[in-house]
């Protein structure tokens, strides 16, 4: 079944400038220049994929806009928003936390990697297009009220999902985030929303290294809509389609979205530099064959995807291309060859000792239902 997809790219994502960092930390003593893990290499490469493949021919262009400071100030502080606007205009600066760096212009870039998340979910809702891509840069998912965090300036998703609301587009909302890292941000966004519904499968205590527990559950309201899938290092493609089968699914045929919104790292793959898990390039199109069908079953397939994370600049392209075919229903050409490597391998098996954790958020799962009856939602 071949769909229409919108996709969202633009040249100035690869223009965000975050140094000459090695790896994470900036040059300078002992520190030898060389590049910062978020790089425009990763998302680049994967736009160049999707052409040099011939699947951009099959994709709906989508041309992404800057939001406003109005769509920013329903998520974020005033003072956060002032200083990043501040800092752009100079030399750029970092965006809060230290390991957050950014050159000149990178304001009215990340307004643009909002806008680009954005124009994605609104082509959905208004039936433009039957699901969306958003390649979007700088990331978002780690951007809190009042701070930029992990290279993230400004939170993507929840900006786009905020304007979604206020042009009454849309009112209940899913976010599934299966990016390696915790998905801080939408986390404490949403965390008394009752109309949220966060889900984030990460790597346990990889970063933040104090958030995304299986406790966190939300709060007031909101209790019970935040859920957190903490998977041990070295969970592969076993364990992430078991949590989508047994608690993303349970969630939300649940929680009934209007939409469902997808955080999409890719630096759970087997050969990232900042993630230990084992997942496969067939391992995300797995997860994006389920979530599909759970947007038919549950909102009428309205999903949209927003890239974040994925720092190995050769293999994220593959796996960034497995799930465009998997959206657009269309297959090309093109192979992975690191499969060659990763189909033999164990960690690609669902363990006893990932079970034991998975089972255990299944049960959060289960259990928003009684919340959701209990509270009358």
């Amino acid at each position: 079944m071949t769909r229409t997809t919108g996709y969202v790219w633009h040249e100035r994502y690869a223009w965000h400038d975050t140094g000459t960092h090695a790896g994470i930390y900036r040059a300078g003593g002992y520190v030898q220049p060389y590049r910062n893990f978020e790089s425009p290499e990763t998302k680049a490469r994967f736009a160049s994929l999707v052409e040099v493949s011939g699947l951009i021919e099959s994709l709906t262009r989508i041309a992404p806009e800057e939001v406003s400071e109005t769509d920013l100030l329903r998520v974020h502080t005033a003072e956060h928003i002032a200083n990043i606007k501040a800092l752009s205009e100079k030399d750029g600066g970092d965006g809060g936390d230290g390991f957050t760096p950014f050159g000149p212009g990178g304001y009215d870039i990340a307004r643009l990697a909002a806008g680009g998340t954005y124009v994605a979910a609104r082509a959905v809702m208004q039936g433009d297009v039957d699901n969306a891509y958003a390649l979007v840069r700088p990331p978002g998912h780690h951007a809190e009220p009042e701070m930029g965090r992990g290279y993230c300036l400004f939170a993507n998703v929840p900006v786009a999902i905020e304007r979604l609301r206020a042009e009454g587009l849309v009112t209940r909302v899913a976010i599934v985030d299966y990016d390696v890292h915790h998905g801080n941000g939408a986390q404490k966004i949403y965390w008394e929303d009752p109309n949220t519904l966060t889900i984030s499968i990460h790597q346990d205590r990889l970063f933040p290294v104090d958030s995304g527990m299986l406790n966190e559950r939300g709060a007031g309201d909101g209790f019970g809509t935040n859920i957190n899938v903490p998977l041990p290092a070295g969970s592969g493609d076993g364990a992430y389609l078991s949590v989508i089968d047994r608690v993303v699914a349970s969630a939300l045929r649940t929680f009934k979205p209007d939409l469902i919104v997808v955080s999409s790292g890719f630096d759970p793959s087997a050969v990232d530099p900042l993630g230990r898990m084992s997942v496969t390039s067939e391992g995300f199109r797995g997860m994006a064959e389920r979530l599909l069908g759970l947007a038919d079953e549950v909102c009428e397939g309205r999903i949209v995807f927003s890239h974040e994370g994925g720092y190995s600049p050769v293999h994220t392209p593959y796996c960034g291309l497995a799930v465009l075919e998997t959206l657009t229903g269309i297959r090309t050409e093109v192979t992975d060859p690191f499969n060659v490597s990763f189909d033999d391998s164990p960690t690609r098996e669902l363990t006893a000792w990932q079970t034991d954790l998975i089972s255990e958020s299944a049960e959060l799962a289960e259990a928003l239902g009684l919340i959701i009856t209990d509270s009358g939602r």
